[in-house]
């Protein structure tokens, strides 16, 4: 029950840091190509590869990509696209790295999808808000806390 209300706490945190994002600045898009493999009931993790395209750069990620909460099935490779929000347009190369957290959900019944609004990042100053909806193949039910590890 603890986890169920801790999931419900992380996304009501989420929705906040959605309307904190609409004063800060969008300053690229992150597009992450998750490993497929199963999920184990109250939970799940991926290997990722990520790559961010703003402020001019082009800068190429490892990451892993993991949900607590319900989590059933087995995922085919995938793709999850995020607009990346900014407090301010400065950038420091490789500022992506580092822990980001939030809601996430998604379905799937042979073709599916699902969103993830995720905060975090260099002193938790980045927001990654679905700019569409992650692509994936397989069958699975998934509803919970997300978690994006960039490295």
């Amino acid at each position: 029950m603890k986890s169920v209300w801790a999931a419900i706490a992380v996304m009501a945190l989420s929705l906040g840091a959605m309307s904190a994002a609409e004063a800060r600045t969008r300053v690229g898009i992150l597009r992450c190509y998750v490993e497929g493999g199963p999920s184990y009931v109250i939970g799940s993790a991926h290997d990722a590869r990520c790559i961010f395209t703003g402020f001019g750069h082009r800068e190429r990620y490892r990451g892993r990509v993991s949900r607590i909460g319900l989590d059933v099935g087995y995922t085919g490779k995938s793709e999850i696209v995020w607009a990346v929000y900014a407090p301010s347009t400065v950038y420091r190369g490789r500022a992506l790295r580092g822990s980001y957290v939030g809601a996430s959900g998604d379905i799937a019944v042979g073709l599916g999808g699902g969103a993830s609004l995720l905060v975090g990042g260099n002193d938790r100053t980045f927001s990654l808000q679905p700019l569409s909806v992650k692509a994936e193949t397989g069958v699975d039910l998934g509803l919970g806390v997300g978690d994006l590890e960039l490295r």
